[in-house]
């Protein structure tokens, strides 16, 4: 019997490099495995917790989204791809499992507390950031996802997932299984300016950029700092280009050679970053077409959101049902 994947992503603007070679990868990996039954939502309600005082942007973010996850690959033959709003049930669960949640749970969630104290440039005093990790819940259990594919760095957001789904279990019945962690390999992909690729920090390579706009980032990147001229011996280990060689560059001889030539001071970081232009065109080029036939065909982008809401809430309403008639409400007519 297939497992049920669910994942999703908030439509905060194009996606970067880091995106790619991290989480999409992954979920192409498993819409290729006949194992798995895979749901990927563009999770557009997370985006007013943070952006409801300038709503307007989030429609073209999800646009910019879905375009760059069918141009890296994401398949809507193969997987359920679907913009959440679009799916009223997953607002629907999240009222019915907030019900359930302690209070206590929310409020010493790590992640709350952290960027309550760490983002300082929006309102997060709002009762939707508080209670995100209700409707975090909520579009996992919905499709009765048996596992969920994160980064090793995320596996802890799970699990209050499972004491809701724990929680509700014993009021109402066995209907949610209890999703486990789906440990997926992450790659380092560094910004421009050596921090990790974040839209926030403005140092990001993104999917949709141009070959020019991607080498101009490239160019100006920052390197080992400890290689003031050509001639300075270097550390690829210290130093985020090379990081990102490992994630596009597959010729192993050439690595070795790259590598050696700046432990020596044989080779300019010029070179290198040349060297990983390449490949790195090589990789986005097919990504890039396919994103430029999308964005051309605006009937066949809608098509693909209306059919996969419509798959999405088949299931999404069986799950509803079960729900309704686990609390005892009178069935729906």
């Amino acid at each position: 019997m297939e497992k049920r994947v669910f994942s999703g992503m908030r439509p905060t603007g194009k996606l970067h490099l880091g995106h790619m070679a991290g989480a999409l990868t992954n979920w192409m990996k498993l819409q290729e495995d006949s194992a798995y039954s895979c749901f990927y939502g563009i999770v557009d309600w997370h985006a007013m917790m943070s952006d409801y005082a300038n709503s307007s942007i989030i429609s073209q973010n999800c646009k910019e989204v879905m375009l760059d996850w069918l141009a890296v690959g994401l398949d809507p033959e193969r997987s359920t791809i679907f913009i959440q709003s679009h799916v009223p049930e997953h607002s629907e669960l999240s009222l019915a499992l907030g019900m359930i949640t302690p209070l206590g749970w929310l409020q010493r969630n790590p992640t709350y507390k952290e960027q309550i104290l760490n983002i300082q440039n929006k309102d997060l005093s709002n009762f939707g950031f508080l209670g995100y990790p209700v409707l975090m819940a909520a579009d996992i259990l919905l499709y009765r996802s048996n596992v969920v594919p994160v980064g090793e760095d995320q596996s802890a957001h799970l699990e209050i997932t499972r004491e809701i789904a724990r929680r509700f279990n014993h009021f109402y019945g066995d209907i949610f299984p209890e999703p486990d962690t789906l440990l997926t390999p992450t790659p380092k992909v560094p910004g421009t300016d050596g921090r990790k690729m974040s839209k926030s920090y403005g140092n990001s390579i993104n999917i949709a950029d141009s070959e020019k706009e991607m080498w101009d980032k490239l160019r100006t990147m920052v390197t080992d700092p400890a290689r003031q001229r050509k001639t300075d011996p270097g550390d690829p280990a210290k130093c985020p280009v090379w990081d990102i060689h490992k994630v596009f560059n597959d010729d192993h001889e050439e690595m070795e050679e790259l590598k050696a030539g700046c432990l020596a001071g044989s080779i300019g970081c010029v070179q290198c970053k040349k060297a990983l232009k390449e490949h790195v065109v090589a990789t986005m080029s097919p990504v890039w077409e396919r994103r430029a036939r999308y964005e051309a065909e605006e009937d066949t982008l809608e098509d693909v959101l209306r059919e996969g809401a419509k798959k999405a809430r088949v299931v999404a309403r069986e799950t509803m049902d079960m729900v309704l008639s686990g609390i005892g409400f009178v069935p729906r007519l």
